[in-house]
């Protein structure tokens, strides 16, 4: 049984979980972090306190990007992980890619989902806003040319940039139109993982 570590309500655990429901995986999810907090046999898996954290047959990994590449690597096949360097390569730089777009985005969320709307910092949210909208516009680009970031099929490198984008498509904010983003997060809306595990309401 594969053990996934982490609140559903956290970007990077939502990686994980979506990747495993996607592949149609047995897994035991169980709250950590945040109002769950984190005792000492946790933190004795994961040394850095963050989540997620995994344990597959005694193997233990943290850092969702990694946990992601080794589940498409041992479970997955072509479908989500090419054998072909330079395909891999591809899909592997969105999947870094995306902790550029989440670093534009993360303080936009944590004003207005995490914070007392009299505490708002306003020129904050507005320098985070423009930058994420200018990301936003090399996602646009790159699907104007091919239907997924993982090319021509959903793979993983579309999750770990998805997981920001539901939150960017559901900040109520106002987003320049951006037609093959838009196009692209109606079809992750059409999974049910995606919808499931990713769309739930932002907290």
């Amino acid at each position: 049984m594969l053990t996934i570590w982490g609140r559903i309500n956290s970007h990077n655990v939502k990686k994980v979980v979506w990747l495993a429901e996607e592949m149609g995986l047995a897994y035991d999810r169980r709250d950590v972090g945040g109002p769950f907090g984190m005792d000492e046999g946790y933190r004795a898996l994961n040394p850095n306190a963050l989540i997620p954290t995994i344990e597959d047959d005694g193997f233990v990994l943290w850092e969702s990007n990694s946990i992601l590449r080794y589940l498409a690597a041992t479970r997955g096949g072509e479908a989500f992980y090419p054998v072909d360097p330079q395909a891999r390569a591809s899909i592997e730089r969105w999947m870094d890619w995306g902790f550029t777009w989440a670093d534009a985005i993360r303080p936009i969320f944590f004003q207005m989902v995490r914070t007392a709307p009299e505490a708002r910092d306003t020129a904050l949210i507005e320098r985070s806003v423009a930058r994420a909208a200018g990301l936003s516009a090399i996602l646009d680009d790159v699907l104007a040319r091919q239907e997924w970031l993982s090319g021509g099929s959903f793979g993983i490198g579309d999750i770990p940039v998805a997981a920001y984008a539901n939150t960017w498509f559901q900040l109520p904010v106002e987003r320049p139109s951006r037609p093959n983003l838009e196009r692209w997060y109606a079809a992750l809306r059409e999974r049910a993982p995606f919808r499931d595990v990713v769309m739930i309401p932002l907290s």
